[in-house]
């Protein structure tokens, strides 16, 4: 699976089961932040990677990546989500916990770790630090 899928599922799976917004992630794997958001409100996600400057969305289960031109499946399964890449014909899994998303991908037989940027956290630490 393609770094850039694994991303756009980690930032999916925390809007998903955390109902909370994604304003970044950092990637432990490639060592640095990531421009990635997602929302999911109303049953329908919608996200945008910053680095290929695309959009990505829809309905559950399937979630369109407008740059790979690729449908990603994933489904609820108790605390994570779980699913299939088309484009590279692989599962994974995806686990939320302490604002760390942990994706399995079954191809590399690996996890990969992304911390989240929420945007209310990120607000409230500038409102904390106060002026620069």
């Amino acid at each position: 699976m393609l770094a850039h899928t694994r991303s756009m599922i980690a930032a999916i799976a925390f809007a998903v089961l955390t109902g909370k917004k994604v304003a970044g992630l950092y990637d432990h794997s490639l060592g640095r932040d990531l421009q990635i958001a997602a929302e999911f409100r109303d049953g329908r996600l919608q996200g945008f990677d910053g680095a290929r400057s695309v959009k990505f969305g829809g309905t559950l289960p399937e979630i369109h990546d407008a740059g790979d031109k690729n449908f990603v499946s994933v489904e609820i399964d108790g605390a994570q989500v779980k699913g299939y890449d088309r484009a590279s014909s692989t599962f994974f899994a995806a686990r939320v916990e302490d604002g760390m998303v942990q994706v399995y991908d079954y191809g590399q037989k690996a996890w990969f770790a992304y911390d989240v940027q929420d945007p209310q956290a990120a607000s409230e630490y500038h409102r904390a630090a106060g002026p620069a």
